[in-house]
Protein backbone atom coordinates (compact mmCIF):
# COMPACT_ATOMS: atom_id res chain seq x y z
CA UNK A 1 0.00 0.00 0.00
CA UNK A 2 1.48 3.39 -0.93
CA UNK A 3 2.22 5.85 1.86
CA UNK A 4 -0.55 8.48 2.06
CA UNK A 5 0.49 12.13 1.67
CA UNK A 6 1.04 13.98 4.94
CA UNK A 7 -1.38 16.90 5.30
CA UNK A 8 -1.36 19.59 7.95
CA UNK A 9 -4.15 21.63 9.50
CA UNK A 10 -3.32 24.76 11.52
CA UNK A 11 -6.60 25.71 13.14
CA UNK A 12 -8.78 25.85 16.23
CA UNK A 13 -10.52 22.87 17.75
CA UNK A 14 -14.27 22.21 17.81
CA UNK A 15 -15.30 20.20 20.85
CA UNK A 16 -18.45 19.03 19.02
CA UNK A 17 -16.34 17.61 16.17
CA UNK A 18 -18.08 19.28 13.25
CA UNK A 19 -15.62 22.02 12.32
CA UNK A 20 -12.03 23.07 12.99
CA UNK A 21 -9.22 20.56 13.23
CA UNK A 22 -11.66 17.72 13.85
CA UNK A 23 -13.42 18.35 10.53
CA UNK A 24 -10.08 18.79 8.78
CA UNK A 25 -8.63 15.52 10.05
CA UNK A 26 -11.79 13.60 9.11
CA UNK A 27 -11.66 15.11 5.63
CA UNK A 28 -7.96 14.34 5.19
CA UNK A 29 -8.54 10.73 6.17
CA UNK A 30 -11.55 10.24 3.90
CA UNK A 31 -9.61 11.68 0.96
CA UNK A 32 -6.59 9.45 1.39
CA UNK A 33 -4.25 11.61 3.45
CA UNK A 34 -2.44 11.33 6.77
CA UNK A 35 -3.46 14.27 8.91
CA UNK A 36 -1.28 16.22 11.34
CA UNK A 37 -2.43 19.22 13.34
CA UNK A 38 -1.27 22.42 14.97
CA UNK A 39 -3.90 23.69 17.41
CA UNK A 40 -4.24 27.49 17.54
CA UNK A 41 -7.17 27.73 19.96
CA UNK A 42 -9.48 25.55 22.00
CA UNK A 43 -13.18 26.25 21.74
CA UNK A 44 -16.08 25.21 23.92
CA UNK A 45 -18.48 24.67 21.05
CA UNK A 46 -21.48 22.66 19.98
CA UNK A 47 -24.14 22.73 17.26
CA UNK A 48 -25.77 25.75 18.91
CA UNK A 49 -22.72 27.99 18.95
CA UNK A 50 -19.35 28.86 20.47
CA UNK A 51 -19.54 29.24 24.23
CA UNK A 52 -15.90 30.12 24.91
CA UNK A 53 -12.45 30.39 23.30
CA UNK A 54 -9.07 29.67 24.88
CA UNK A 55 -6.27 30.86 22.55
CA UNK A 56 -3.09 28.78 22.60
CA UNK A 57 -0.02 30.98 23.26
CA UNK A 58 1.75 31.74 19.98
CA UNK A 59 5.04 30.39 21.32
CA UNK A 60 3.45 26.98 21.83
CA UNK A 61 1.73 27.11 18.44
CA UNK A 62 5.15 27.72 16.91
CA UNK A 63 6.54 24.80 18.91
CA UNK A 64 3.82 22.50 17.55
CA UNK A 65 4.49 23.64 14.00
CA UNK A 66 8.25 23.13 14.31
CA UNK A 67 7.74 19.64 15.75
CA UNK A 68 5.64 18.67 12.74
CA UNK A 69 7.80 20.28 10.06
CA UNK A 70 11.03 18.89 11.51
CA UNK A 71 9.77 15.34 11.23
CA UNK A 72 6.94 14.84 8.74
CA UNK A 73 7.09 15.29 4.94
CA UNK A 74 4.15 17.69 4.67
CA UNK A 75 2.71 17.76 1.14
CA UNK A 76 0.05 20.44 1.70
CA UNK A 77 -1.39 22.48 4.56
CA UNK A 78 -4.39 24.60 5.42
CA UNK A 79 -5.12 27.20 8.04
CA UNK A 80 -8.36 28.03 9.78
CA UNK A 81 -8.86 30.03 12.95
CA UNK A 82 -5.82 32.27 13.54
CA UNK A 83 -7.46 34.70 16.01
CA UNK A 84 -4.78 37.23 16.98
CA UNK A 85 -2.04 39.52 15.67
CA UNK A 86 0.85 37.80 17.52
CA UNK A 87 -0.26 34.38 16.30
CA UNK A 88 -0.58 35.51 12.69
CA UNK A 89 2.84 37.14 12.74
CA UNK A 90 4.43 34.07 14.34
CA UNK A 91 2.95 31.67 11.80
CA UNK A 92 3.80 33.96 8.89
CA UNK A 93 7.43 33.99 9.98
CA UNK A 94 7.60 30.22 10.41
CA UNK A 95 5.80 29.42 7.14
CA UNK A 96 7.67 31.92 4.99
CA UNK A 97 10.03 29.31 3.54
CA UNK A 98 7.43 26.55 3.14
CA UNK A 99 7.92 24.00 0.37
CA UNK A 100 4.27 22.91 0.10
CA UNK A 101 1.00 24.54 -1.05
CA UNK A 102 -0.94 26.43 1.61
CA UNK A 103 -4.71 26.90 1.60
CA UNK A 104 -5.88 29.76 3.83
CA UNK A 105 -9.48 29.76 5.02
CA UNK A 106 -9.73 33.33 6.41
CA UNK A 107 -12.08 32.42 9.23
CA UNK A 108 -13.58 35.51 10.83
CA UNK A 109 -16.94 34.54 12.32
CA UNK A 110 -18.48 31.19 13.22
CA UNK A 111 -21.77 30.08 11.66
CA UNK A 112 -23.45 31.00 14.95
CA UNK A 113 -22.00 34.53 14.83
CA UNK A 114 -19.09 34.22 17.29
CA UNK A 115 -15.94 36.17 16.35
CA UNK A 116 -13.02 33.87 15.54
CA UNK A 117 -10.62 36.63 14.44
CA UNK A 118 -9.99 39.69 16.58
CA UNK A 119 -10.90 42.93 14.73
CA UNK A 120 -7.38 44.31 15.11
CA UNK A 121 -5.97 41.18 13.43
CA UNK A 122 -7.70 41.71 10.06
CA UNK A 123 -5.09 44.10 8.65
CA UNK A 124 -2.25 41.85 9.83
CA UNK A 125 -3.89 38.87 8.15
CA UNK A 126 -4.09 40.84 4.92
CA UNK A 127 -0.58 42.27 5.08
CA UNK A 128 1.58 39.37 6.24
CA UNK A 129 -0.36 36.12 5.85
CA UNK A 130 -2.46 36.19 2.68
CA UNK A 131 0.65 36.71 0.50
CA UNK A 132 1.87 33.28 1.68
CA UNK A 133 -1.27 31.54 0.42
CA UNK A 134 -1.50 29.44 -2.70
CA UNK A 135 -5.28 29.77 -2.33
CA UNK A 136 -7.62 31.68 -0.03
CA UNK A 137 -11.22 30.53 0.41
CA UNK A 138 -13.37 33.39 1.76
CA UNK A 139 -17.13 33.30 1.94
CA UNK A 140 -19.10 36.42 1.00
CA UNK A 141 -18.83 38.28 4.36
CA UNK A 142 -15.13 37.44 4.65
CA UNK A 143 -14.50 38.56 1.07
CA UNK A 144 -16.30 41.85 1.70
CA UNK A 145 -14.24 42.45 4.83
CA UNK A 146 -10.91 41.64 3.18
CA UNK A 147 -11.59 43.33 -0.16
CA UNK A 148 -13.31 46.38 1.30
CA UNK A 149 -16.20 46.23 -1.17
CA UNK A 150 -19.82 45.14 -0.98
CA UNK A 151 -20.76 42.04 -2.98
CA UNK A 152 -24.48 42.52 -3.46
CA UNK A 153 -24.83 40.48 -6.63
CA UNK A 154 -22.91 38.34 -9.10
CA UNK A 155 -21.96 41.49 -11.02
CA UNK A 156 -19.86 42.58 -8.05
CA UNK A 157 -17.82 39.37 -7.96
CA UNK A 158 -15.08 40.28 -10.54
CA UNK A 159 -14.15 43.48 -8.71
CA UNK A 160 -14.00 41.67 -5.38
CA UNK A 161 -11.85 38.89 -6.86
CA UNK A 162 -9.43 41.45 -8.31
CA UNK A 163 -9.10 43.17 -4.96
CA UNK A 164 -8.54 39.89 -3.16
CA UNK A 165 -5.86 38.83 -5.64
CA UNK A 166 -4.18 42.20 -5.14
CA UNK A 167 -3.60 41.21 -1.50
CA UNK A 168 -1.04 38.69 -2.70
CA UNK A 169 -2.44 35.14 -2.74
CA UNK A 170 -1.77 33.05 -5.83
CA UNK A 171 -5.48 32.28 -6.22
CA UNK A 172 -8.89 33.02 -4.67
CA UNK A 173 -11.94 30.82 -4.29
CA UNK A 174 -14.96 32.98 -3.44
CA UNK A 175 -17.54 30.63 -1.97
CA UNK A 176 -21.17 31.07 -2.94
CA UNK A 177 -23.02 29.74 0.09
CA UNK A 178 -24.01 33.20 1.34
CA UNK A 179 -25.56 34.25 -1.97
CA UNK A 180 -29.23 33.68 -2.76
CA UNK A 181 -30.60 31.58 -5.59
CA UNK A 182 -31.30 27.96 -6.41
CA UNK A 183 -27.83 27.40 -7.87
CA UNK A 184 -24.78 27.76 -5.66
CA UNK A 185 -21.70 29.11 -7.48
CA UNK A 186 -18.11 29.17 -6.23
CA UNK A 187 -15.70 31.34 -8.25
CA UNK A 188 -12.02 30.44 -8.66
CA UNK A 189 -9.77 33.32 -9.73
CA UNK A 190 -6.13 33.13 -10.82
CA UNK A 191 -4.23 36.22 -12.04
CA UNK A 192 -4.47 36.71 -15.79
CA UNK A 193 -7.27 34.19 -16.28
CA UNK A 194 -11.05 34.41 -16.50
CA UNK A 195 -12.66 33.25 -13.22
CA UNK A 196 -13.95 29.69 -13.31
CA UNK A 197 -17.37 28.90 -11.86
CA UNK A 198 -18.17 25.67 -10.01
CA UNK A 199 -21.91 25.17 -9.71
CA UNK A 200 -24.25 22.86 -7.82
CA UNK A 201 -27.95 23.04 -7.03
CA UNK A 202 -28.55 24.52 -3.59
CA UNK A 203 -29.47 21.80 -1.11
CA UNK A 204 -32.31 22.17 1.42
CA UNK A 205 -30.41 20.37 4.19
CA UNK A 206 -29.87 22.82 7.10
CA UNK A 207 -27.03 20.78 8.62
CA UNK A 208 -24.05 22.74 7.34
CA UNK A 209 -21.78 23.13 10.36
CA UNK A 210 -18.14 22.95 9.24
CA UNK A 211 -18.60 23.59 5.53
CA UNK A 212 -15.75 26.09 5.19
CA UNK A 213 -13.29 23.97 7.15
CA UNK A 214 -14.23 20.88 5.21
CA UNK A 215 -13.90 22.52 1.80
CA UNK A 216 -10.49 24.04 2.47
CA UNK A 217 -9.24 20.76 3.94
CA UNK A 218 -10.51 18.84 0.91
CA UNK A 219 -8.71 21.24 -1.43
CA UNK A 220 -5.49 20.83 0.56
CA UNK A 221 -5.92 17.06 0.36
CA UNK A 222 -6.18 17.24 -3.42
CA UNK A 223 -3.13 19.46 -3.71
CA UNK A 224 -1.24 17.09 -1.42
CA UNK A 225 -2.06 14.23 -3.79
CA UNK A 226 -0.51 16.21 -6.63
CA UNK A 227 -3.67 17.47 -8.33
CA UNK A 228 -3.61 20.81 -10.14
CA UNK A 229 -5.56 23.61 -8.49
CA UNK A 230 -8.66 23.53 -10.72
CA UNK A 231 -9.03 19.76 -10.32
CA UNK A 232 -8.42 19.89 -6.56
CA UNK A 233 -11.07 22.59 -6.17
CA UNK A 234 -13.55 20.73 -8.37
CA UNK A 235 -13.16 17.47 -6.45
CA UNK A 236 -13.36 19.29 -3.11
CA UNK A 237 -16.56 21.10 -4.12
CA UNK A 238 -18.08 17.75 -5.14
CA UNK A 239 -17.01 16.15 -1.84
CA UNK A 240 -18.58 18.96 0.19
CA UNK A 241 -21.79 18.92 -1.87
CA UNK A 242 -22.28 15.25 -1.08
CA UNK A 243 -21.34 15.83 2.57
CA UNK A 244 -24.13 18.42 2.80
CA UNK A 245 -26.61 16.28 0.88
CA UNK A 246 -26.12 13.36 3.27
CA UNK A 247 -25.71 15.42 6.46
CA UNK A 248 -27.79 14.30 9.42
CA UNK A 249 -29.34 16.17 12.38
CA UNK A 250 -27.21 16.08 15.50
CA UNK A 251 -27.67 18.10 18.67
CA UNK A 252 -30.13 20.96 19.01
CA UNK A 253 -28.66 23.41 16.51
CA UNK A 254 -26.96 23.30 13.11
CA UNK A 255 -25.71 19.75 12.60
CA UNK A 256 -22.39 18.89 10.94
CA UNK A 257 -21.84 17.89 7.34
CA UNK A 258 -21.29 14.18 6.77
CA UNK A 259 -17.55 13.79 6.34
CA UNK A 260 -17.88 10.01 6.19
CA UNK A 261 -20.20 9.83 3.19
CA UNK A 262 -17.68 7.99 0.95
CA UNK A 263 -18.10 5.01 3.28
CA UNK A 264 -21.69 4.71 2.09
Amino acid sequence: MPTPPCLLTIAGSDSSGGAGIQADLKTFTMLGGYGASVVTALTAQNTQGVQDIFPVPETFVARQLRSVLDDLPIRAAKTGMLFSVPLIRTLARDLEGKSFPLVVDPVCVSKSGHSLLLPEAVETLKAVFLPLADLITPNRPEAELLAGVAIAAEADVPKALDRLLALGPKAVLLKGGHFSGEVLTDWLAVPGQKPRAYQHPRLPNPNTHGTGCTLSAAIAAGLGRGLDLETAVGQAVDYLHEAIRTAFPLGHGIGPVNHLHPLG
